[in-house]
């Protein structure tokens, strides 16, 4: 029995797989940028490192969670460095409810309270009183595992639809047999591996690492998958049929 390659496609299905594993490919770029700007500088530091991906599941057991956040993901809001500086020493100086309403509150108007506000109707930290910034003011210890199982469960249903929607496609390929197998297993395990890692980093930030690994192995299995499939889509040769592998 001869496999069924890319060079049997007709045009409608070259057309309709080049789309899709490009727009999976773009999403996918997307999604990079998406965590480098949302884990960014939680250390303090320029850029995207280790110790942001721990402190995201681990947390900084030094600080706070609203510290960890101006440090991070609201940075981007408080580009005052004097105002970032004078909520983290309010935090660190006891979070007097009078520091608050002086000096604090008037900071978190121009740059928070569009969103961190009962009115926006978003669910997130309500800063709009003191008694809500007090709970966002104890010790970060990163997502909580009900945020991580939802994210957890979202994650591997959407990934593992999108892993299967790029394999369907490569399996077309004509590759060693071995080879096809571990590109197309790669990203499977890679994404297990990622999420499992989310769990253990927040019981030891060591873990961080596996994260790290896990994400590259899968952008590297996908590019893999993604590469070769539009090469032989369009520019692969039939090949004679005593070549095929069964």
């Amino acid at each position: 029995m001869k496999q069924r390659c890319f060079c049997d496609c007709s045009l409608s299905e070259k057309l309709l797989y080049t789309a899709f594993l490009l727009l999976m490919g773009t999403g996918y770029l997307m999604a990079l940028v998406y965590l480098y700007t949302s884990h960014e500088e939680r250390d303090g530091k320029p850029g995207l490192s280790v110790e942001d991906i721990a402190e995201t599941y681990y947390g900084n057991r030094s600080g706070t969670r609203l510290e960890a956040a101006i440090r991070g993901s609201m940075a981007g809001y408080i580009q005052k460095i004097d105002d970032r500086y004078q909520i983290v020493a309010w935090l660190k100086g006891g979070a007097s409810e009078k520091g608050y309403t002086t000096r604090i509150r008037p900071i978190l108007e121009k740059t928070c309270l569009q969103c961190h506000s009962p009115v926006s109707g978003l669910k997130i930290p309500d800063l709009s009183s003191y008694e809500g910034v007090r709970a966002v003011a104890d010790v970060d210890t990163g997502e909580s595992l009900h945020t991580l199982m939802k994210l957890s469960h979202i994650h591997l249903f959407g990934i593992g639809l999108v892993a299967l929607g790029i394999g369907s496609i490569f399996r077309l390929a004509i590759l060693a047999g071995w080879l096809k197998a571990t590109l197309i297993l790669l990203p499977f395990v890679a994404i297990f591996a990622d999420i499992l890692a989310w769990f253990l980093t927040k019981w030891d930030p060591v873990y961080a690492y596996t994260v790290l690994v896990a994400g590259a192995v899968l952008g590297l299995g996908w590019a893999g998958q993604i590469l070769i499939s539009l090469y032989q889509l369009w520019f692969l040769r039939a090949p004679e049929e005593t070549d095929r592998l069964s």
